[in-house]
């Protein structure tokens, strides 16, 4: 017979399982979603494409969001996240090649904020990993300064202000780096154990890491 301690003695057995089974899926989609959403990037920008504007760029973002959410539990939901990743990879183009073309040291600047997004999120999740801390208590926190960093974003590119923007881009930098800690927890703790859920999250954090970084050093190296 299978008494209460053996149960008990199995359970961190197969929590431990289940973690490494969504952590490898994550990151697993998480690699292949980069890939291709820099596949995009770089298509947009050989193309020459336009930047689709905010509107455009919010409704398709929250549009694939809400589908890919809708479907997390299907493999209609890969499809979306690739559709959602595709998209912000088009979005990301015009961006950089912005930057590439128009200021001085461009490609240096781009290379910089890649490497430093790398940076950060490497070593954020290897402290949430080896660490093992559990950053749930954060989520309020996060959840609270992402939506008054939204609206204030809104705000100063509907108004141009500039100062507003290099807060914006500051925040955003402190709040994508909080919620790589809070999504990599989540993922330990079993707070999270949709992959496709977490992939998404990590992906929209090294994002917006990526732009606001790329945003203050072009700022800082001359761009208006």
């Amino acid at each position: 017979m299978i008494n209460r301690q053996t149960l008990s003695a199995s359970r961190p057995a197969v929590e431990g399982v289940e973690f490494n089974k969504v952590l490898k899926n994550t990151y697993a989609l998480l690699s292949a979603t980069l890939i291709f959403s820099g596949v995009t990037a770089g298509l947009s920008m050989l193309m020459n494409w336009p930047h689709p504007g905010l509107v455009i760029t919010l409704v398709g973002y929250f549009g694939l969001l809400f589908l890919a959410g809708r479907f997390q539990n299907s493999a209609l939901g890969l499809v979306f996240v690739f559709a959602l990743t595709g998209f912000m990879g088009l979005t990301l183009g015009p961006i950089v090649g912005y930057y590439i073309n128009a200021i001085p040291n461009g490609d240096q600047l781009v290379m910089t904020a890649l490497g430093g997004t790398g940076v950060i999120f490497l070593g954020l999740s290897a402290y949430a990993l080896k660490s093992r801390k559990d950053f749930s208590f954060i989520g309020g926190m996060l959840f609270a300064g992402i939506l008054v960093a939204f609206l204030a974003g809104l705000g100063a590119a509907v108004f141009s202000i500039p100062a507003l923007s290099l807060a914006v881009s500051a925040m955003f930098i402190i709040l994508m780096s909080g919620m790589i800690l809070y999504q990599t927890s989540a993922i330990i703790h079993g707070g999270e154990t949709n992959y496709i859920m977490a992939t998404i999250t990590l992906y929209v954090s090294i994002y917006n890491l990526f732009l606001s970084l790329l945003q203050l050093l072009g700022i800082f190296g001359g761009d208006d």
